[in-house]
């Protein structure tokens, strides 16, 4: 269920809930643009009239995780993307052919689709990983997720997080639209996801259109007890002309410690490098749309095997060694573990995350529940099990 997966936080795993029902309101003519309903704008985003989009994209993340040692997530990663602001640089040319850099303060990590081609650069420590993905056309998660850079699964494209928000619609959610309004210097078309469910965590999910290209250029997600955005992806500027073909050629620099991954064909694409996610095993799915709750059981077993894998990984010894991504989502994990606070109840005991927009429940006899629900929903949960 991978509808609003960018929710759950870096490192503590598993992904969640889905919802909605279509409730069409006419646009506002506002800036001369022709009112259009919920309906029509849902049919439109899946007639964009742009293949080639490139810009710069800025995220924003407010989602009440614990304070992490520096470095742990830092900008210029894919875990930094759950924290404060970050800064991207975006060029695609079709489902196949994508560049994303994102920036740090001192370092740069660039994800490089050609085809089944994905290369990962990082200059911090000049290493460069190479993977080959499945031909999946249109598969907006493939490029990047089977390079097992994913592991919080947060969107770093307005794309992505549009893509997401739409597998989000069930008959829990009412959608509307806002009227129209500006984003990068383009007229856009609003929609708004407003679930109808007073367990969930998620209060609405705005989504911005450019009402001529049909391209989502900004998705924000409300939280029910903040009032800014817990999340924003969306462009600063953008430019819907033919990239460079060399923006997606890789050499790696001389010096730079290259690794190659080969594919495994039984192994997922989008899981085969995300060790700390259970192989193949199915979650237990309690409730419906926005407030499902998910239960599985660790990979490692207990949360002292969970802290001692981690603690490996970063010592680059045991199941991670060789796979950077993994090692620092390993590590990324044993952070944010040791900095949730140990409580119990009814369920157990073990580890507690009360987020902006998702709750996870780690127990230390080695079973996770997370959701876009309070922890309150997710002890009464494991308690039933």
């Amino acid at each position: 269920r991978p509808a609003l997966r960018w929710a759950v936080p870096a490192g503590a795993t598993l992904l969640f809930v889905g919802g909605a029902a279509l409730a069409p309101l006419a646009a506002n003519a506002d800036a001369g643009l022709e009112p259009r309903t919920a309906e029509e704008l849902l049919v439109a985003l899946q007639e964009p009239s742009a293949t080639a989009v490139s810009g710069t994209v800025v995220t924003s993340a407010e989602l009440g995780l614990p304070d992490l040692p520096m470095g742990a997530m830092s900008s210029g990663s894919a875990a930094g993307l759950a924290s404060g602001e970050n800064t991207l640089r975006v060029w695609t040319d079709g489902p196949t052919r994508q560049r994303l850099a994102m920036l740090g303060r001192a370092s740069e990590t660039t994800l490089i689709r050609n085809g089944e081609q994905v290369w990962v650069w990082s200059s911090e420590g000049a290493t460069a990983d190479s993977y080959q993905v499945p031909d999946h056309e249109g598969d907006h998660t493939t490029w990047s997720e089977g390079a097992g850079l994913a592991g919080a699964d947060l969107p770093s494209t307005p794309q992505e997080a549009a893509a997401m928000a739409l597998e989000a619609i069930d008959p829990t959610t009412e959608v509307t639209t806002s009227g129209v309004g500006r984003v990068a210097g383009r007229d856009v078309y609003e929609l708004v996801l407003t679930p109808n469910d007073p367990q969930t965590l998620v209060a609405r999910v705005t989504l911005a259109m450019d009402a001529e290209t049909n391209i989502p250029l900004r998705v924000r997600v409300y939280a029910t007890t903040i009032p800014d955005p817990a999340y924003e992806v969306g462009f600063s500027s953008v430019d819907y002309s033919t990239p460079d073909p060399a923006l997606f050629e890789f050499s790696a620099p001389p010096g730079a410690t290259v690794t190659e991954h080969e594919a495994d064909p039984g192994k997922d694409a989008t899981t085969a490098d995300a060790p700390m996610l259970p192989a193949g095993q199915e979650p237990t799915v309690l409730g419906t749309g926005w407030s499902t709750v998910l239960i599985m059981d660790l990979p490692t077993g207990s949360l002292a095997d969970l802290a001692e894998a981690g603690m490996r990984a970063e010592a680059d010894d045991g199941p991670f060694a060789g796979h950077r991504g993994s090692q620092d989502a390993a590590g990324t994990a044993l952070a944010l573990l040791e900095a949730l606070p140990q409580e119990s109840g009814a369920w157990g005991t073990g580890r507690v995350l009360r987020g902006t927009l998702v709750s996870a429940i780690l127990t230390d006899d080695g079973r996770i529940a997370v959701g876009a629900v309070d922890s309150e929903v997710l002890g009464a949960a494991l308690a039933s099990q």
